[in-house]
């Protein structure tokens, strides 16, 4: 007999954690009726400012199919935070999640740029993704290269040598689900082995906290920006340079020139 889940949960508590997220999303996703095309991540919705949806389309699924594959497969991800005796662990697994999430999804609109204005494919201008793929092809991808003897177990029941995981399952879903994001897919898969090589490296708390900070504000003011949520307590204004916008909060009579912020994603090197 397996071990009770409850012990599970316990060793993986950043994962089970991740999976309560995009769970109670999608049951929120649901009940509201909202579709993907709200939370998802295009090219012409970055283009118009939704750069927010980054995040949001990290962390939504619309189908519940599409759901259970990604956490599925994300459990049996979750080792990685039992691998601290290899340099890996709970802290190492939160903090290039994060990564993942930011890295991959500013790599999927280069794709679709170069995509568009390059080869001229306008298809692409409003193809939308949406899911948790990328940052589990990308977890896939780490694990194949610090860890190439272990298994990925998908539903209980499907088990794949790591080492080939990632590429297995890019051609199995895209011939079995022609709908699923190649290109996200395989952006999880190239951020992935950026970190497992080292090239991406150096994330400690202070760095995750700050990274993380940037992107709730960055998220907040694209929001703002875009109509998508008006914050009563934010105000835009144009300083100096009317293309780089400030955040000034009424009452204290604080701004922040935006000129700072990562618009072009986050590299830890």
């Amino acid at each position: 007999m397996g071990r009770p889940l409850f012990y599970e949960i316990v060793e993986k508590p950043a994962t089970s954690c991740v999976i309560g997220i995009c769970s109670a999303i999608w049951f929120y996703i649901q009940k509201k009726n909202i579709g993907y095309s709200h939370v998802g991540l295009s090219y012409e919705n970055a283009v118009e400012g939704h750069h927010w949806r980054i995040i949001t389309s990290a962390f939504s699924h619309i189908s519940v199919i599409h759901l259970v594959f990604n956490m599925s497969a994300l459990w049996s991800l979750g080792v990685v935070e039992q691998l601290g005796h290899i340099g890996l662990g709970m802290a190492y697994y939160l903090h290039y999640t994060l990564v993942l999430v930011v890295l991959s999804g500013a790599l999927v609109l280069g794709m679709y740029h170069i995509l568009i204005q390059r080869f001229k494919l306008e298809y692409f201008r409003r193809v939308t993704a949406v899911g948790y793929s990328c940052v589990v092809f990308g977890w896939m991808t780490i694990l194949s290269v610090k860890q190439p003897s272990s298994k990925l177990d998908l539903f209980g029941f499907l088990s794949l040598p790591i080492s080939f995981a990632p590429f297995e399952s890019l051609i199995f879903t895209s011939i079995i689900v022609p709908q699923a994001s190649f290109l996200g897919h395989l952006s999880g898969i190239v951020v992935g082995y950026a970190i497992a090589w080292g090239l991406i490296h150096g994330m400690n708390n202070f760095w995750a906290i700050s990274m993380l900070g940037w992107i709730v504000l960055f998220s907040v003011v694209s929001l703002k920006r875009s109509g998508a949520y008006d914050f009563d307590f934010i105000e835009i204004e144009s300083v100096m340079d009317t293309s780089l916008p400030s955040v000034r909060f009424p009452g204290t009579g604080r701004a922040l020139q935006m000129s700072a912020l990562p618009v072009e994603g986050v590299e830890i090197v």
